[in-house]
């Protein structure tokens, strides 16, 4: 089992932080693991985006230019890679700061109001955790325990902070069984399967009364 990932926002979101969980959750369950970082000319408030790779077997290379899986938390984020997911791929899009959509029909979005969330919880920096917890109940590569585990490693400083971490991941994986997400999607997807029938059924209609 393999999966990769772009996570993307602007500096300041905790884009690389999540990463950072996600691969050390990776290696502490003792799977391949690459973490390739990429950031803009601001750290923050500039573009920051990582790609983290997770597999069963050795990894030929971190640089991905094709990924299963895209995590956005903001709009320029989702512009720029949302064209580059490989069809049958999942897209997880932060809806609190992204109103747009990838507008394909290949790919499955999962809309998660990141920030909403964390927001109603009470720990507004902590968007990053809510759309992480998507991510990892979506793909599965990792067990959100695992997640959860590292996470207290990496707050242990700030022991009042970890278990509205905790909520924020578990809020974020029922978005995946939620009414947003992929009943969303696939109906999205439906839509545009049928307008595209529609369209070659009236090609075809007009060629033979031609």
């Amino acid at each position: 089992m393999q999966d990769d990932v772009v996570m993307a926002g602007f500096g300041g979101q905790g884009i690389m932080l999540i990463g950072k969980i996600l691969a050390y959750a990776g290696m502490e369950e003792g799977r391949e693991v690459s973490w390739l970082p990429s950031y803009g000319p601001e750290m923050r408030g500039g573009t920051a985006n990582c790609t983290v790779v997770i597999a069963d077997l050795p990894i030929g290379s971190p640089v991905v230019q094709k990924p299963r899986s895209l995590v956005v938390m903001n709009r320029p984020s989702l512009e720029r890679f949302g064209k580059d997911v490989k069809p049958g791929g999942s897209v997880i899009i932060n809806t609190s700061l992204i109103t747009i959509r990838t507008d394909r029909d290949d790919v499955e979005e999962i809309l998660v109001p990141a920030n909403d969330i964390a927001i109603e919880l009470g720990v507004p920096k902590a968007a990053n955790m809510v759309i992480l917890g998507a991510y990892v109940a979506k793909t599965g590569i990792v067990s959100l325990d695992s997640i959860k585990a590292f996470v207290k490693k990496t707050f242990a400083h700030k022991p009042h902070v970890i278990e509205k971490n905790y909520d924020c991941l578990d809020r974020g994986a029922a978005c995946v069984a939620g009414p947003e997400g992929k009943k969303t999607a696939t109906k999205k997807a439906k839509t545009k399967r049928k307008a595209a029938k529609k369209g070659a059924a009236k090609k075809t209609s007009g060629k033979r009364a031609q």
